[in-house]
């Protein structure tokens, strides 16, 4: 009898291709990668040198001036660098360059030990600072045409 289809060669014939597309697949996620390129590192433009004057300005004629702090401009980014012994002097370069027109601000400012354990000291003690003006008491004001 003659048989249209041989199973033996058939088998063969499947058991040949499934290894193939199974080596194909195996060559194809040893390959590396495709190369990414590294991101820019942002240029200075033309505004930066005019954002950092202002933010040193700014921080001359605060109480931060004591400091000393670094600043560098690098598209629109400002970077603060240096030392302070005043926790509250951290906050308050980050918003006087924000001020001073810088679209962000990365601040590096290091606060010293001594001034951790002392704000830390003060929030154990539930120690609060207001500020109050000084004058006459409110309810002497109040009444009085």
């Amino acid at each position: 009898m003659l048989h249209c289809w041989d199973t033996g060669s058939s088998l063969r014939i499947l058991y040949r291709t499934a290894a193939l597309v199974f080596l194909a697949a195996v060559a194809g996620l040893s390959q590396a990668p495709p190369a990414v390129k590294p991101a820019s590192k942002p240029t200075r433009t033309a505004g930066d040198a005019e954002i950092e004057r202002a933010i040193r300005a700014r921080f001359a004629g605060s109480k931060i001036a004591a400091n000393g702090f670094q600043v560098r401009v690098e598209a629109g980014t400002a970077f603060l660098d240096g030392r302070t012994g005043v926790v509250q002097h951290k906050g308050t370069a980050t918003r006087l360059a924000k001020a001073a027109g810088a679209k962000r601000v990365v601040n590096r400012i290091e606060i010293s030990p001594e001034a951790r354990e002392k704000a830390a000291a003060n929030l154990a003690k539930g120690r609060r600072r207001a500020q109050v003006k000084r004058g006459e008491p409110r309810s002497q004001t109040r009444g009085t045409p």
